[in-house]
């Protein structure tokens, strides 16, 4: 505890006596401080014991010793000590009346006691208390150094942590949901900051805040506990917070308490850059020999941190972001040479990791083969561009979204980085099961191996819940290369699958993502890619584009007046080539509804006993109408 008023009248050298504010004796004193200005208060900084001898005041005017106290009070000094038998045998009437007015303690300071006697007993009282402060804290990183390498680890940590600040200690994820708390009833106290925590993960780290208390809960009275938040990792990206709760604002002894369990923290939480790296060189090999085919050899490469992966089914997942997202690398076009399988790239085109990459697109692909993916019974192209720690980049820290009343790092948006939010959720959710998952930023776009029916695809499910219902829940299809709505995630789901149709996977996780794309969803599952109509797939500028050249000289010709050979096509079409129904519908002659047939085949050069010409024209005319 740092030196009080009453510490100071109970020491036995000092001798001083009390001549006002008897009842505010146990307020703390920051410093001891001499002064015989008329206004000493810019001189101040508050929490100080002033010593004078009224060298300059009119200490015997009421009035002038009202303004004065006053001026102190308001300054934040804490007591006033007077010289007795210096300029005044005794002290002035009027400045003991305004001091006890003002509720200010009026020490009486002996003529045998030097003011620096009084000055050196208050600096040593507060070293003595840093003192204290400085070795309960290096006590407690000890304590909770060791908690945190035991076999209980953070959870016996936050339990240290709690009673060491006579309070509560809670720890949330990536996601900012809640993984731990002690004691156990603070999970309930936890439970109800999910929005400040929120609000917090989304700045860049380091960040902190200060909440005040959270309200009723049901017949609980209301909380009036003060919580200090502190995100947790050594970049700009937030690994997890931990929260604290204390009837009262944290001491030195207690910040560095609070400050070693963040380090402690941050260390459980991020690993060597070194194990990191090794990890990501075993996930891009075990993905490339799944995707040539070699499934025997994945399960070698795999060993005790994938092989999971491959002893149930899992699902491949393709993700995609907005073409603005930053520091993604161009993807190179994945329909390119498809007809043949693609060689496995090499060991520095593709670096997975576990729970730890992340990647954001850069400009889609436009090729019509990418939308669908490689042609039935074609390889699929190998991943192409992703960030490698074997060529030495490191990919720059994606924004995060801002806040208001918190501390730590420029703002940004929430949905500046779709997919490092898809990274973290997966992250989260898979630490708390300890699933592994496989996680490969691919330039553009996220592939991620997990298990079928595993935390990391219900996690995935429910990131793109929360997304559509953000965006109102109203599908908006785009075409390929257009910007995406809102944060414009989009995800492909393959059915589940075994370490020997990878290949097969990836093909559908793809042909889900471009299905995806047009619908406007948020996911869609391989499953559901025969679900709905073929038609919405026309509306793309491509397809538009080849309708219109195609029917173009039909157009022509029915703009001279000359015939309507565009709506008799459409009619001929529409009834299967049946000509009397056609004509009917026409109400025109049979012979010539024949005519202007025969016409549309020397205009367009193409025959009508062909049925790819007329799926073409039929495609072409519905292509044209929406």
């Amino acid at each position: 505890m740092p030196p009080t008023l009453a510490s100071l009248v109970h020491h036995s050298t000092l001798k001083l006596t009390v001549l006002a504010g008897e009842g505010r004796l146990d307020t703390p004193v920051r410093w001891a401080h001499v002064s015989e200005l008329p206004d000493p208060v810019p001189y101040l900084d508050g929490g100080e014991l002033l010593l004078i001898t009224a060298m300059k005041l009119d200490a015997e005017d009421p009035e002038a010793m009202r303004r004065y106290v006053r001026r102190l009070v308001d300054a934040g000094v804490v007591g006033l000590g007077f010289a007795v038998g210096v300029n005044y045998e005794q002290a002035p009437a009027a400045l003991v009346r305004a001091a006890s007015e003002a509720g200010l303690p009026l020490l009486g300071v002996p003529r045998r006691t030097p003011f620096i006697a009084i000055s050196k007993v208050v600096s040593a009282a507060i070293a003595a208390d840093q003192y204290r402060a400085v070795t309960a804290g290096f006590e407690a990183q000890r304590e909770l150094t060791r908690a945190a390498i035991g076999a209980e680890g953070p959870t016996a940590l936050l339990a240290r942590l709690a009673a060491h600040l006579n309070g509560w200690a809670a720890l949330y994820d990536a996601s900012g949901a809640l993984i731990g708390s002690a004691p156990d009833w603070a999970a309930r106290r936890a439970a109800r900051l999910t929005g400040d925590v929120e609000r917090l993960r989304e700045r860049a780290a380091p960040a902190s805040a200060v909440v005040g208390g959270g309200g009723a809960d049901g017949d609980e009275e209301e909380v009036a506990d003060r919580v200090e938040l502190q995100t947790l990792g050594i970049g700009r990206r937030t690994r997890g917070v931990l929260a604290v709760g204390t009837g009262a604002p944290l001491g030195t002894a207690e910040r560095y308490a609070v400050h070693s369990a963040v380090a402690l923290l941050t260390l459980t939480t991020e690993r060597s850059r070194a194990l990191r790296e090794a990890e990501q060189r075993l996930g891009a090999a075990l993905l490339r020999m799944l995707l040539a085919g070699e499934p025997d050899h994945a399960r070698a490469v795999a060993g005790q941190l994938y092989g999971e992966l491959l002893d149930a089914p899992f699902r491949m997942l393709v993700a995609e972001g907005p073409a603005s997202t930053p520091h993604a690398a161009p993807s190179a076009p994945h329909g390119a040479d498809t007809a043949a399988p693609a060689p496995a790239p090499s060991p520095s085109a593709a670096a997975p990791s576990m729970r730890q990459a992340h990647a954001a697109p850069a400009a889609e692909p436009g090729t019509a083969q990418e939308a669908h993916g490689p042609p039935h019974g074609a390889a699929p192209s190998a991943p192409s561009t992703v960030d490698d720690p074997s060529n030495g980049a490191t990919p720059p820290a994606q924004p995060l979204s801002s806040a208001t009343s918190l501390s730590g790092g420029a703002p940004a948006t929430t949905t500046a980085d779709p997919l490092g939010s898809l990274v973290d959720t997966i992250e989260a959710a898979t630490a708390r099961t300890g699933e592994a998952v496989l996680i490969v930023p691919d330039g553009a776009r996220l592939i991620v191996l997990a298990t079928d029916g595993g935390a990391a695809v219900r996690a995935c499910a429910e990131h793109a819940e929360a997304a559509e219902a953000r965006r109102g829940g109203t599908a908006r299809p785009r075409a390929r290369g257009s910007a995406p709505a809102d944060d414009g995630l989009v995800i492909g789901l393959s059915a589940p699958a075994g370490p020997t149709a990878a290949a097969t996977a990836y093909r559908q996780a793809e042909q889900a993502l471009s299905v995806a794309r047009r619908r406007g969803r948020v996911l869609v599952e391989h499953e559901q890619v025969a679900a709905g109509s073929v038609l919405p797939l026309l509306a793309d500028d491509a397809v538009r584009a080849f309708a219109d050249g195609l029917l173009r000289a039909l157009y022509d010709h029915d703009a001279t007046g000359r015939g309507d050979l565009v709506a008799s096509l459409r009619a001929w079409l529409s009834r299967h080539g049946q000509w009397d129904a056609a004509a009917a519908e026409l109400r025109v002659h049979r012979h010539t509804l024949r005519y202007r047939m025969r016409r549309v085949e020397e205009i367009l050069g193409r025959s009508l006993d062909d049925p790819d010409v007329r799926m073409e024209l039929w495609l072409a005319l519905k292509a044209t109408g929406m």
